[in-house]
């Protein structure tokens, strides 16, 4: 196998890992560039926040080949098998940063952006660096630009619809795992026996936590839709709204 063929198994072999989480996922990243589109065109400099392996700058250069990408993450292994797949690509720059820093967005090499893309990635952050993060997007962004984020939102007033979808999920995702499916863990557990991720996925332990470690909780962070749009509103972002849903995620777009 060639560097790019291993480069590229590995980035299928997340998506069909982040696809048993998320069986609309590729529904959710055409909505999020139709959006890039009608608000900022089709040659945009965008930055993909947290982007680990690159499933956003991946699908973006193929829909809009003028684009141009700055990829951001602090994720070692990932942001290697990034590295590995736009290797040769002078239109993506990749960069290491913790978005939990207030410089972080020191070391970005060109904003302002038309717009700022973020899939599955920023539910990790509590409430408050989350609504702080808000506003220093706003400030990366040209006006009239966008920032789009697809991320783990519900909306809780409709319960009984809620618990149904969840149950219909969760019988799939057993049958799937039957059928040879990975999750989380064994993704990570996959990607820290490979002799080229080995050394990343350790940094990575040591930076993020280990996802094979079952005992890792998760904090109780904001999942309502209602609660994001309203924090956007709150830094100053001139519009927000929710463009797409399934029953357990959202894209929410907002203006600058």
């Amino acid at each position: 196998m060639t560097d790019k063929a291993a480069w590229q198994a590995w980035q299928d072999s997340w998506d069909r890992q982040q696809e048993w989480y998320m069986p609309d996922r590729e529904e959710r990243f055409r909505v999020m560039l139709d959006m890039v589109e009608a608000l900022v065109g089709t040659e945009p400099n965008v930055l993909d926040l947290a982007c680990g392996t690159g499933s956003i700058t991946d699908r973006l250069l193929k829909r809009f080949p003028k684009a141009r990408s700055t990829g951001v993450d602090i994720d070692p292994a990932l942001l290697t098998i990034a590295e590995g797949h736009f290797a040769g690509d002078d239109r993506v720059r990749l960069v290491t940063a913790d978005l939990t820093d207030p410089s972080w967005a020191d070391a970005l090499p060109d904003p302002p952006y038309d717009a700022v893309l973020t899939a599955t990635a920023l539910h990790w952050l509590d409430a408050g660096p989350l609504r702080e993060l808000y506003g220093r997007i706003r400030g990366l962004l040209r006006d009239g630009g966008v920032f789009l984020n697809a991320d783990h939102m519900t909306d809780d007033s409709a319960p009984r619809i809620n618990e149904a979808a969840k149950r219909f999920h969760s019988a799939r995702q057993e049958r799937e795992l039957a059928a040879g499916a990975l999750d989380w863990r064994a993704w990570w557990t996959k990607a820290a026996d490979d002799p080229v991720l080995a050394e990343p996925a350790r940094r990575r332990f040591a930076i993020l936590g280990d996802p094979r470690d079952p005992a890792q909780a998760k904090a109780d962070r904001p999942t309502a839709t209602q609660w994001h749009l309203d924090a956007l509103r709150e830094q100053g972002f001139a519009e927000a709204r929710q463009v797409w849903c399934s029953h357990c995620d959202a894209l929410i777009a907002a203006l600058r």
